[in-house]
């Protein structure tokens, strides 16, 4: 049985059909469809039904799915074994934030991938909270404070934080001093997200409010600027704004508690190698680059 039609019905299976499995292999709708012709024949079953509403798995080709993942897996777990050391091979699908993640996580990738020019390096850039399993990613580059998952977590670097508001804000409407008075003023949110405060060892939870709302980093830079509110935002985002008196930092006895970078991968026995190379590389970058994600500046 041909790996390559077990790794392209994986692909279906998991995308949702054959249009979105051609877009993540990056070949044609037509060469999906003869491998997974090809590999009904070969099982003498059918298993994908064909309707006017699109395409799903038959009951047998549910079943038949996760043998296929399994098969594929161990078949690059035995490539990556006897692989010469350093080369690497194959597709990596990474997830990575949007707000600065072609500015930040790029130039790591792009490292990566002329250090390894046979793999084959697939970046979404997105703040919205991507399922690695269902949308069919190797890895994700997160940052934050991760939540309770199933997903298995290695931390690469921290990530500074604090609360800025534009001079004009403040003239306006004051700079709050204690958690209360927060709550008091406008936020600059991405949703309904809880803010983690420092109150001396303790860490504490505020649910702020505010009228301006965006799920993108730099768009709640670029609102903190424009003075409409006040911002919980990382250094990396803000310190040459904070550095030029653009933005002051506020509530400055109660900073954000430190928070991190991750990559992040579905539940497995062993990372692979594509996974582990792209985890150090990042590590070395937070460890030689500080500067590049406002670490140790005192703006």
């Amino acid at each position: 049985m041909d790996i390559e039609e077990l790794q392209t019905f994986v692909e279906i299976a998991d995308a949702g059909g054959v249009s979105p499995a051609a877009r993540r292999l990056g070949v044609s709708k037509s060469i999906v469809s003869r491998r997974l012709s090809r590999l009904e024949s070969e099982l003498g079953i059918q298993l994908l039904a064909r309707t006017t509403r699109g395409a799903a798995l038959t009951e047998a080709g549910a079943t038949f799915r996760d043998y296929a993942a399994r098969v594929c897996a161990e078949i690059d777990v035995a490539r990556e074994t006897i692989l010469p050391a350093g080369d690497l091979r194959g597709r990596l699908r990474v997830a990575a934030p949007l707000s600065f993640g072609p500015t930040h996580f790029a130039p790591v990738l792009a490292e990566m991938a002329r250090r390894h020019p046979r793999l084959h390096i697939h970046t979404s850039y997105s703040d919205r909270f991507v399922d690695l399993v269902s949308e069919g990613f190797d890895c994700a580059i997160r940052v934050g404070y991760l939540q309770d998952s199933d997903l298995v977590a290695r931390r690469v670097g921290p990530i500074s934080g604090k609360l800025v508001a534009s001079p004009s804000y403040i003239a306006a409407h004051g700079a709050p001093a204690t958690p209360d008075e927060l709550v008091e003023h406008q936020a600059l949110m991405q949703g309904t997200e809880a803010w983690h405060l420092l109150d001396g060892d303790r860490t504490i939870t505020v649910r702020p409010q505010g009228s301006f709302k965006a799920d993108n980093g730099l768009a709640l830079v670029a609102a903190a600027v424009a003075g409409l509110g006040i911002g919980y935002l990382p250094d990396c985002l803000t310190h040459e704004h904070v550095a030029s008196g653009v933005l002051v930092p506020v509530m400055t006895d109660h900073p954000p508690p430190p928070a991190g970078a991750y990559v992040v991968r579905p539940p497995g026995q062993y990372p692979s190698r594509k996974i582990r190379a792209l985890t150090e590389l990042l590590i070395e970058s937070f460890e030689q680059t500080p500067q590049r994600w406002g670490l140790g500046i005192d703006a």
